[in-house]
């Protein structure tokens, strides 16, 4: 039975310090997690495109961590509320449809795992950062990952893995603080959980210090287009209903940044590339029950808790006049940003120098031209 190893003060039995310093697993000091009550939603939509504790012996205090930014002149940032966003997984988790609302988890996942098969090696020992209930794993095979380490930050969603081939070890953690040492993984990835990470530069950097030298993160995020559909829809009919508008929808990192951000944390041999996955609904309610139900629910600070019934009615009809399709169903878009970032290494490729190169651009055009003799016969 796969254990889990949390990094917060829960009840439990205290596992071996030896498989502690194996991994390097490191307790940032924390409260117990919070409970939030099962509620039971419906609204389905289709696709068309363990074991013991880790209790750290230190006594622990109930705070709310400093989010750091990322920027020259300092400060604190703290868009979303992390423990919000904890509640809401774990109470997605705990409704007896939970699975019925996986479809866009485990299409992402299947995208993810392709990009690991297409690095032509095997990873000894992997990390998912974010895997909810293992979406990516499934899709892995043991003869590509020999040991995969599972990391949430909602105990309801580990307990809720999906079964794979390769031996797992889940860790309950927060995606903003890693508790492993540097060094240690050959394969780090990551499905649709970094959007709501505050400070996402650092995020990014811890990635890169807990990855082996050459070692690899393959990630996948909702861009800044996603649900551009249901934002206007709302934003409209507050202003039409209200007098003005809240945000509803949580803000999103533009595909336009991603090279910079990946840059910035050290990573090199960059690759982003930008999916659409688009899912259908018979109506907006459809969209805001199933988005609850993946736990996807918006956490930012500022959001609006309150939506009247008049707006909601209102955001239905613009929402349907605007985008929707012959047939009365309605589509919601999600934008997925696909990176792959290399830790960098000696023995990797690297570019030549400035002019260092032989051939000018201008000579491209001669290459595919027949050479010409310039012979004369002899008598």
């Amino acid at each position: 039975m796969n254990n889990i190893f949390s990094s917060r003060a829960v009840c439990g039995a205290c596992l071996s310090q030896s498989v502690l310093r194996w991994v390097g697993i490191r307790a940032p000091q924390f409260g117990p997690p919070l409970r939030a009550r099962a509620r039971m939603h419906t609204g389905h939509g289709k696709l068309t495109g363990s074991g013991g504790f880790y209790c750290p012996k230190r006594p622990q205090r109930c705070l709310t961590p400093q989010r750091h930014v990322s920027g020259r002149h300092g400060g604190t940032m703290n868009v979303f509320d992390r423990s919000m966003k904890r509640r809401q997984k774990t109470w997605a988790s705990r409704l007896p449809e939970h699975h019925e609302y996986d479809y866009l988890r485990d299409e992402v996942g299947g995208r993810v795992a392709d990009r690991v098969y297409d690095v032509a090696r095997t990873f000894p020992l992997a990390l998912d950062v974010g895997c909810g209930k293992s979406h990516i794993a499934e899709h892995v095979s043991k003869d590509i990952v020999e040991r995969l380490f599972l990391m949430d930050v909602s105990h309801g969603s580990l307990m809720r893995k999906k079964e794979c081939e390769m031996p797992t070890q889940c860790v309950m953690a927060d995606e903003e603080f890693l508790p492993f040492r540097e060094n240690t993984f050959d394969l780090v990835v990551s499905s649709l959980s970094m959007h709501w990470i505050n400070d996402l530069p650092a995020a990014l950097r811890q990635i890169h210090g807990v990855l082996k030298p050459d070692g690899v993160f393959i990630g996948a995020m909702v861009g800044g287009e996603t649900l551009y559909e249901l934002r206007c829809s709302l934003q409209l009919a507050e202003l039409e209903r209200e007098g003005g508008f809240s945000p509803h929808i949580s803000p999103y990192t533009a595909a336009a940044d991603m090279g910079n951000l990946l840059g910035q944390a050290g990573f090199n041999m960059l690759t982003v590339d930008v999916d659409e996955v688009q899912v259908h609904y018979p109506g907006i309610l459809d969209v805001l029950y199933d988005l609850q139900g993946m736990g996807e629910s918006n956490c930012a600070w500022n959001r609006k808790c309150l939506l009247h019934r008049d707006t909601i009615l209102a955001a239905a009809a613009i929402y349907r006049e605007m985008y929707g399709n012959e047939d009365g169903s309605v589509p919601a878009t999600f934008e997925i940003l696909h990176m792959i970032g290399w830790k960098p290494h000696e023995s990797q490729v690297k570019p030549a120098q400035r002019g260092s190169a032989t051939a000018s651009f201008g000579e491209l055009s001669k290459i595919s031209q027949p050479q010409t003799s310039n012979k004369t016969d002899k008598p």
